[in-house]
């Protein structure tokens, strides 16, 4: 059976995962009640976990290294109950080609190099190679897809990001080019950061780490 994580939990992820963000959207990240999640915003800055900032007309929640550790050590616990560190290293080993190709393709997505400019900014107006990297996308969805599943089984908190990358790529493919790399709407690469942190949370590594 798929392990439900704890509201507390939850939250104090959702706060490290999705960054900078007031509590709706730390909220809607697993699909928290909001009154409660404001709550436990607030019981974690108490214990010096998160901390909310206002500048320039906006404001949101952010993780501290406190919170950090603690939300660390929160999922090991989880991950130790459910006996799944071997699943979630080996799952991440068979993300990281997965990322490496994923990182290609937003850099050609930015990047359209000329013989006079490798760093020129692609406007799109070269439609095969913008097809070649939505092709790209589709199949990096395709290995996304069972590695998503697999983790989803173990812990109910990893499922959706497949779906969530799917209806990216597809809302790209039908010309709407933000959806690949944009960072303030749910893009292929915004999911594909979250999905990326939410593995080395779990495992307590770094980005530089071998699994």
């Amino acid at each position: 059976m798929t392990q439900e994580s704890a509201p507390e939990l939850l939250v104090l992820h959702a706060v490290r995962i999705v960054g900078f963000a007031e509590a709706p959207v730390i909220a809607r990240r697993f699909g928290l009640d909001p009154a409660g999640t404001e709550e436990l915003l607030l019981d974690a800055e108490a214990r010096g976990w998160v901390t909310h900032a206002s500048f320039a007309g906006l404001g949101g929640w952010s993780v501290t290294e406190r919170g950090r550790a603690q939300d660390e050590r929160l999922l090991a616990a989880e991950l130790a109950g459910v006996h799944g560190q071997d699943e979630v290293r080996e799952a991440y080993r068979a993300f990281l080609p997965l990322n490496a190709r994923l990182q290609q393709a937003c850099t050609d997505w930015q990047l359209r190099p000329t013989s006079d400019d490798r760093l020129a900014t692609n406007d799109h107006s070269d439609v095969e190679w913008d097809r070649r990297i939505l092709d790209e996308l589709a199949a990096i969805e395709r290995g996304l897809t069972p590695l998503a599943e697999r983790l989803g089984a173990l812990l109910a908190r990893f499922q959706g990001y497949d779906t969530r990358f799917s209806a990216a790529r597809r809302r790209a493919h039908a010309g709407e080019h933000g959806w690949v790399d944009r960072t303030d709407v749910d893009s292929c690469h915004r999911v594909w950061f979250e999905l990326h942190e939410d593995l080395l949370a779990t495992l307590g590594i770094d980005r530089h780490a071998h699994p």
